[in-house]
């Protein structure tokens, strides 16, 4: 019995992919808003009522999606913040593995960058508290760094922020870029390598700022 159903929960769990994998093909050339149930169970060979066994409704299912599009992107950047290397070449090796992940992951990064402002509102919310969630592993990061000895919290909250909104910018840049013209590929690396640096040339003259005058606050 307890083979039996091993099985069946392995056969679920293959179902339930390939109606990921599904969805995520069909959505290259178009948004979820316009995508149908029944296009993803075809692609699959599956009845329509068995997409229910797996997900509520697309919106669910673009919510896996979002998780499963960003779940190797959090354990990738959370290995880079732990780094103590020279800022220069954490940047570097950072931009590196951005254009590396968004080659290996095109179709996931697509469909962040069409469906974070798209119109089904679960996928939107999704995304934002991945988001958000993003940015407080990144700023625990960076508090634990020396550098940011002194600073207050809300302020390592902004750092973070500005850092993960450039590495998505830098991801949804180079998911944008021809995949056949490495011109343009390094031309998006030496741009997000300059705007990184920039944030981190901030960085180290935060404090000293904040002495001779911190901005007003709203």
């Amino acid at each position: 019995m307890s083979h039996t159903l091993g099985v069946r929960e392995a056969q679920k769990r293959q179902t339930r992919q390939a109606l990921l994998d599904a969805g995520l093909r069909l959505l290259e050339n178009q948004s979820l808003s316009s995508l149908g149930l029944r296009a993803v169970t075809r692609e699959v060979g599956v009845a329509p009522a068995g997409f229910y066994r797996h997900f509520r409704d697309m919106g669910d299912l673009g919510v896996a999606l979002v998780g499963e599009s960003l779940s190797s992107l959090h354990a990738m950047i959370q290995a880079i913040m732990a780094e103590q290397d020279d800022a220069e070449e954490v940047i570097a090796r950072t931009v590196r593995l951005i254009a590396l992940h968004v080659r290996e992951h095109r179709p996931h990064i697509r469909f962040l960058a069409r469906e974070r402002h798209g119109g089904v509102t679960a996928v939107r919310e999704a995304i934002a508290a991945e988001m958000d969630q993003f940015a407080a592993e990144v700023a625990t990061a960076l508090a634990a760094q020396p550098i940011s000895a002194g600073w207050r919290t809300e302020d390592v909250r902004m750092l973070a922020e500005l850092y993960v909104d450039r590495m998505l910018m830098t991801a949804i840049a180079f998911m944008e870029a021809p995949a056949d013209d490495p011109a343009d590929e390094e031309r998006i690396e030496r741009t997000a390598r300059k705007e990184l640096f920039l944030i981190h040339l901030g960085r180290r003259h935060w404090l000293a700022a904040q002495q001779d005058g911190p901005a007003p606050r709203e």
